[in-house]
C-alpha cells in the first residue's frame, strides 16, 4: 500500500469503481473481439498483450489502436465503419473469457455490509457494462452503472462520476474513485474526489507514478487501508 502525501481520508459514503482492469480481467474477450474485426479485413490477430496496452478510451479509440497497430490505421468515415462494424463483434465477446480481478466479491460485499453506496463508471458502453455485471452477479451492489455512451465525454472528464454521484445522491468530497489507470485519476481529480488505483491492471505506466492517493496490490487491500488512512487522520 501506497498513500499520497499529506491525503486525508475519510470514510466514504460511496465508492465508485472502473471496470475494465479493476473489477473484472476482460483483456482476452475484447482481443477476441479485437481479432475477428481485423480478420473480417484480412490483418493479422494481435497478442492479448497488445491489446490490453490498447485497452482505455471507449471502443473506438480501441479500434483506432487496433488497426494502428496491425499497419493499416483508420481515420474519419473508415474509422467510423470498422467502430460501427466492431459493435455486433464486441457483444459477442463480453463473459466468455472475462474473469473476476482478485477480491471483487469479497470487497463489494464487505461495503455492502458497512452501508457504502457504490456504483461503477465505465467507458465500456452502457449496455455492455450491464450485461457483464449480471453475468457475475454483481448489480445487487451497485446503486448506479454509468457507461460511457451515457455521457458525452468519457473518462478522464468528470461526467461519468459525477453522473453516477447524482444517481447515489452523494456529493464528491464523500466519495472515493477506484480504478487502474490514468484516466481514473483524472476524472477523479476533475470531480474532485479522492482516487485510489490497483496493481494489475491495464495501465503502461506504473500506478505509483499516476499521481493517485492510494495504491493498492488488489482489492482485497483496499477495506484495511482506509481503515489505516481514518485512523491515522
Amino acid at each position: 500500500m501506497n498513500v499520497g502525501a499529506g491525503k486525508r481520508f475519510r470514510s466514504p459514503r460511496a465508492i465508485l469503481f472502473d471496470l475494465d482492469g479493476t473489477l473484472i480481467d476482460s483483456a482476452p474477450d475484447i482481443a477476441a473481439a479485437v481479432n475477428e474485426l481485423l480478420a473480417g479485413r484480412d490483418l493479422p490477430p494481435l497478442s492479448v498483450g497488445q491489446v490490453k496496452a490498447m485497452i482505455g478510451g471507449g471502443v473506438m479509440k480501441l479500434v483506432e489502436r487496433a488497426f494502428a497497430a496491425s499497419g493499416s490505421p483508420l481515420a474519419g468515415s473508415a474509422l467510423e465503419e470498422a467502430n460501427r462494424d466492431m459493435a455486433p463483434i464486441y457483444r459477442r465477446h463480453l463473459t466468455g473469457l472475462t474473469r473476476l480481478m482478485p477480491g471483487v466479491r469479497e470487497t463489494l460485499t464487505h461495503f455492502h455490509l458497512n452501508g457504502t453506496a457504490m456504483g461503477v463508471v465505465t467507458n465500456k458502453p452502457q449496455l455492455a457494462t450491464r450485461e457483464i455485471l449480471l453475468h457475475f452477479h454483481l448489480t445487487e451492489y451497485l446503486g448506479a452503472i454509468v457507461g460511457g455512451d451515457a455521457v458525452t465525454k468519457l473518462k478522464p472528464a468528470p461526467d461519468a462520476l459525477l453522473l453516477a454521484l447524482d444517481q447515489l445522491h452523494v456529493e464528491p468530497h464523500e466519495a472515493l474513485m477506484v480504478g487502474d489507470s490514468i484516466s481514473d485519476v483524472g476524472a477523479a481529480r476533475a470531480t474532485g474526489m479522492p482516487v485510489a488505483l490497483l496493481r494489475g491492471g491495464y495501465t503502461q505506466v506504473p500506478v505509483e507514478e499516476l499521481g493517485a492517493d492510494l495504491v493498492c496490490d488488489s482489492l482485497l487491500d483496499l477495506p484495511a487501508a482506509l481503515q489505516r488512512l481514518q485512523a491515522a487522520a
